[in-house]
């Protein structure tokens, strides 16, 4: 009821306030006088073709489920303030009546209850309408952390690859910028790829004190492309000598070298549908690209990092990871990546994918995003991306292991706390924590003792640890000294669960929606303890939010 009220109120302003994109124009030709075009989508219409020409050169065209005021989804903008003032033709295929059904308009409206729609994550950041999925071009500079992401921001669904864009400074609190990096044209796709900053100006791109950020990406068309910002990373230039790298593959993620002073370039390749390969490119300017190495076994979206074993600076390894999250431990020098152990291991589990670290991040940090890959059914959005994440290389019993855990900054979010210790657990005596929001920060310890099963009941989302199977949920994981520890981030659609301070992280949707009110430990099949229950009340990310709508730093 809330959101067809907020949709009534959205209609009634769009109606009453905004320029029809129809006006002064004949024969779908239009003068660009506002910021943006506003497309009204519903979800599940045919799809039609939007082609927007600026001087009979087209500018943008994608897909649309193009509706109407009183039946639209959601309301996309497409942002033309590089066109402001020009002539343009609008064209919407063989659908006619939908050139009057687009808006011209200054600003985003201010729409009721934006991130705060029922399914909407409360402290993982989401874009405000279309689909996500992988985060591109993490990178930290001056203070921002950046992350691009595959976007479609003209509908529910996949498709419409661009390049969108948020930053934050502290990790927690996300601002959505404008698109970034947008399709050459129709079929030619901005995919996934990553970012760097250029600190030694090897490109010789940069103009004044500050440092060119430079994104590489795959173009579906051409192949491996770069395009460079010197404006902290609020709009990019694609370089002419596009593409870089011809082969049959996507996802570059580059790495500044230092022992050999060059560039790398780990790219998914498949030369062939039987043959999945990470393959490493090295350059001393970005531009020019020699083929070094390939690992073979290895799927789309990798990336290659250095980290101390147990902090210890001096005792280093390289991670290589790819889109599943399995990775590989070993050496490298700079062309070959050798593994020193057979197979793959795995921190990350469900409804998990694509995952990059920030480059250049303060302090040697290792910071991790991934998509969460979660329906979003009625809302505007759909898809997410999980908590980040901290990884760090520890040794275990197993040997040298990835942990993953969320990033201390959680913390800003902590508002009322309650806290037990000390209780024995049976079937029959399990422990209640009353809570009054939906927004969770848990951590428990459990002895094990005589039990069969332990784990948190949250709101009837069950989290279990199998002491027979030894695992928690569906991930193996092995008791450290007779227990085991447990911390769950709760947001309003999904649960991130992380057992052993790291050792696995399962993304997953939440079973059962809504509010909480109570979080309970269990245990079965014997006496277990609780030596300790932390929950914290989380803080929405989203009080206050303010829309940018601006492409200023």
């Amino acid at each position: 009821m809330r959101m067809q009220r907020a949709a009534i109120i959205l209609i009634v302003f769009i109606l009453g306030t905004m320029a029809n994109a129809a006006e002064n124009s004949t024969d779908n030709a239009l003068l660009l006088q506002r910021r943006y075009l506003f497309f009204p989508i519903h979800t599940g219409a045919p799809l039609v073709r939007v082609t927007l020409e600026i001087d009979g050169q087209h500018a943008r065209e994608f897909d649309a489920e193009l509706g109407s005021a009183a039946d639209a989804s959601f309301w996309a903008p497409l942002d033309v303030a590089n066109f402001v003032g020009k002539k343009a033709k609008l064209s919407l295929g063989p659908d006619k009546a939908g050139f009057k059904r687009v808006r011209q308009v200054d600003e985003l409206p201010s729409v009721p209850d934006l991130y705060n729609e029922p399914l909407r994550p409360q402290f993982h950041f989401s874009q405000r309408v279309g689909w996500n999925n992988d985060p591109n071009g993490l990178v930290y500079y001056d203070g921002e952390w950046h992350l691009f992401f595959q976007h479609n921001p003209y509908g529910w669904n996949w498709g419409n690859m661009h390049w969108g864009h948020a930053v934050s400074r502290d990790l927690v609190h996300w601002q959505q910028l404008p698109i970034a990096l947008y399709n050459k044209q129709y079929g030619d796709w901005a995919f996934s790829g990553g970012a760097v900053v250029d600190e030694k100006n090897t490109t010789g791109w940069q103009r004044g004190d500050v440092k060119t950020i430079v994104a590489s990406f795959a173009s579906t068309g051409r192949g491996e492309c770069l395009a460079y910002s010197n404006d902290r990373g609020r709009t990019f230039v694609e370089y002419e000598g596009n593409p870089v790298v011809r082969h049959n593959g996507r996802d570059p993620k580059i790495i500044w070298h230092e022992p050999t002073k060059h560039w790398v370039m780990a790219v998914y390749d498949e030369p062939d549908k039987d043959t999945k390969n990470i393959a490493f490119y090295t350059s001393p300017n970005l531009k020019e690209w020699t083929l070094a190495s390939k690992l073979p076994g290895y799927f789309e979206c990798p990336e290659i990092f250095e980290l101390p074993v147990d902090g210890n600076p001096k005792n280093t390894r390289w991670v290589v990871f790819a889109g599943d999250a399995k990775y590989a431990i070993g050496k490298f020098d700079g062309r070959t990546f050798t593994p020193e152990h057979d197979g793959k291991h795995q921190v990350q589990y469900g409804a998990y994918y694509a995952s990059q670290t920030f480059s250049n991040a303060p302090q040697g940090r290792r910071v991790q995003i991934g998509w969460a890959r979660i329906d979003m059914p009625g809302m505007p959005f759909n898809q997410t991306f999980t908590f980040p994440h901290e990884l760090s290389l520890r040794t275990t019993a197993d040997g040298i292991r990835l942990f993953a855990e969320p990033v201390r900054e959680v913390s800003l979010l902590h508002e009322k706390k309650h806290q037990l210790q000390g209780q024995a657990l049976t079937a029959e005596k399990p422990v209640d924590v009353a809570v009054g929001n939906q927004l969770l920060d848990i951590r428990a310890t459990f002895d094990i003792e005589k039990a069969r099963e332990v784990g948190l009941d949250i709101g009837g989302n069950l989290i279990r640890y199998d002491v027979a199977a030894a695992k928690l949920n569906e991930a193996q994981l092995k008791p450290e000294s007779g227990r085991v520890m447990v911390q769950v981030l709760v947001d309003r659609p999904m649960l991130e669960i992380c057992g052993n301070a790291g050792r696995v992280v399962i993304t997953s949707p939440r079973t059962k929606l809504g509010d909480i009110s109570r979080v309970r430990a269990f245990a079965n099949g014997g006496e277990a303890k609780l030596v300790n229950l932390d929950v914290y009340e989380l803080k929405s990310i989203w009080s206050g939010q303010q829309e940018v709508n601006s492409s200023k730093p």
